[in-house]
């Protein structure tokens, strides 16, 4: 082939992978404390290129050293999104097919006492740990290592219980932990009727691939939160049939790759 075509297909192929990539990132940082910071970086940079344009020699060199000073401050200030950034990017397709599954007994355990606590207004937290681990969270509550019933999810949340306020982590098929601390989330648009528990499933999962529900003391409705969004408001049977599709996602890719690896062969 050519040299002339292979330069030209090679740099519509960069052009695509730039654009990629600035679209995924405008997508992550929308509705996040990052956009005013970048509406300001413009302004900056415009401005030292005036300065340059026309040799303001003192505003120049001023705004060089602020440049280097501000990079620095850029980390600081935003470690838990540049965190979550790079968290997301190892929770893609192809590690997530290597991740446990959550065993379909475990589900129908905790689908069966979530009802059962809307129905009683009863209010909780559950997280269903996947492919991150969630042992930064395990470490903030009480070991339990107990096996996944009705039962002890109920007693958890019985209120004015030791472990009532805080979040149970579920995962590798048991209630590993009690009374866990989660990430309250940094979005600022969320309605001001969500409580600490709905923001606290939020902030677990922007920061983690956790599946957390969560259950309302004031209505008695149940919400799923993943990947930073909130499904809201389910009853009984619909919850069921959600949180099994859900959870039972990473087996069916399992089940696709596998019979794809089988047809090659």
């Amino acid at each position: 082939m050519d040299e002339t075509i292979i330069a030209g297909l090679k740099i519509v192929f960069e052009i695509f992978i730039i654009w990629g990539l600035l679209y995924k990132f405008m997508l992550f940082i929308r509705g996040t404390r990052v956009v005013p910071l970048l509406r300001g970086v413009v302004v900056l940079i415009i401005l030292f290129c005036a300065t340059d344009i026309f040799n303001f020699e003192v505003v120049h060199w001023i705004l060089t050293k602020l440049f280097t000073i501000s990079v620095i401050g850029f980390l600081i200030l935003f470690q838990p999104e540049i965190r979550r950034g790079l968290s997301k990017i190892g929770q893609n397709y192809l590690f997530d097919i290597f991740s446990p599954v959550i065993e379909e007994g475990v589900v129908s355990s905790v689908s069966q006492s979530i009802v059962t606590l809307a129905q009683k207004r009863i209010g909780a937290l559950i997280a269903f740990e996947r492919s991150v681990g969630l042992k930064t969270y395990v470490e903030t509550g009480v070991r339990l290592e107990g096996v996944v019933t009705p039962e002890l999810v109920n007693t958890i949340f019985a209120p004015l219980g030791p472990l009532h306020d805080g979040g149970v982590i579920v995962g590798s098929g048991r209630v590993v932990a009690a009374g866990c601390l989660f990430p309250l989330t940094q979005n600022d648009d969320l309605e001001r009727s969500f409580g600490t528990r709905h923001r606290a499933a939020l902030g677990l999962s922007e920061d983690t691939d956790a599946v957390v529900v969560v259950v309302s003391e004031e209505t008695g409705k149940i919400s799923i939160a993943q990947a930073g969004k909130l499904i809201r408001d389910f009853e009984g049977k619909d919850f069921r049939f959600v949180l099994k599709n859900i959870l039972q996602q990473q087996e069916q890719k399992k089940k696709r790759v596998f019979y794809k690896w089988r047809q090659k062969k």
